[in-house]
């Protein structure tokens, strides 16, 4: 970025002082201590955080960071979300390249630019149906890994054929691969939701180690493979079968946990916690399976 009638020392020093420092006075921190909200937002925000984690989204007053990286470290889910963010992203290492993927239409560089639009329109609108429903539902898998199939499936077409129609049918369902992405984060948050020092951690590592897939990325769309691309295609499908697989192999490691505090519970629930809780249903008025459903605690989203 740069800003006119500045001279080059007055860039550098917007660039690297000016701008990063801003966004810390304006991005929220935790809900209880952003300036910008009123009381009322903070306690709803504090809500919303202690229902989907079953407790308070706050760390104990000697946890440090430096606790919250070791335990981040010895969480195996952290490492299978590192690789499955950093196997996606080499999936879908074209969008540094896209325009150039539509030039193999055969149009000229301004209908090629324009043309490279309307795929990601389409794409922007999916990530939003894709968000809202995936909250509505609660479900992480399938919305996160059924677009990036859709992006194999483009990549099968691109490297079927080389027709107008087809390829530019392909190049919509590539973009839609960003629909999962989009909440790769999301479900990392839920799933190392505790202590916020770990899940901040969690998040940075992911997202670090992640990105490496985007250099990588960077060298697989050779020139010299153009127009057709055929082997930069393949290593990009051949990322996103991996990462599904992850992705598959981290939903029944949720399964099972979430079994195991099921397990856990039924166990608490004998004996006189059992006569406690069929008693508050006969108060209520409500079955004996609604009154454990209520008590139910935390769960693994996937």
């Amino acid at each position: 970025m740069c800003v006119p009638h500045l001279p080059k020392s007055g860039n550098v020093f917007w660039n690297l002082i000016v701008l990063p420092v801003t966004p810390s006075w304006l991005l929220p921190d935790y809900p209880h201590n952003t300036r910008w909200l009123s009381p009322a937002e903070r306690r709803l925000a504090q809500v919303r955080l202690a229902e989907d984690a079953g407790e308070a989204d706050q760390d104990s007053a000697d946890t440090t960071i430096f606790d919250g990286f070791k335990l981040a470290i010895r969480d195996i889910k952290v490492w299978v979300f590192m690789f499955i963010t950093c196997s996606q992203l080499l999936g879908l290492s074209y969008i540094n390249f896209f325009p150039t993927l539509t030039a193999t239409l055969g149009y000229g560089t301004t209908n090629t630019l324009l043309m490279s639009a309307p795929p990601w329109v389409f794409a922007s609108i999916c990530c939003v149906i894709n968000a809202w429903n995936c909250d509505r539902t609660g479900e992480r898998f399938f919305h996160i890994t059924g677009w990036w199939w859709a992006v194999i499936l483009g990549y099968i077409i691109s490297l079927a054929t080389m027709s107008t129609g087809g390829r530019y049918f392909s190049l919509f369902l590539m973009t839609t691969g960003y629909c999962g992405f989009a909440l790769t984060l999301t479900w990392v948050s839920h799933t190392i939701p505790r202590p916020p020092a770990k899940r901040s951690v969690a998040l940075g590592l992911v997202n670090g180690f992640g990105n490496l897939g985007n250099v990588m990325g960077s060298y697989i769309w050779k020139a010299n493979w153009g127009p057709e691309y055929h082997q930069s295609m393949v290593i990009a499908l051949s990322s996103l079968v991996l990462s599904s697989a992850l992705s598959f192999l981290m939903r029944q490691m949720l399964i099972r946990e979430n079994k195991r505090m099921e397990r856990e519970e039924r166990e608490l629930m004998e004996g006189p916690e059992r006569e406690r809780v069929e008693e508050a249903a006969r108060l209520e008025g409500v079955s004996f399976e609604e009154a454990i459903r209520r008590r139910r605690g935390f769960r693994y989203l996937y």
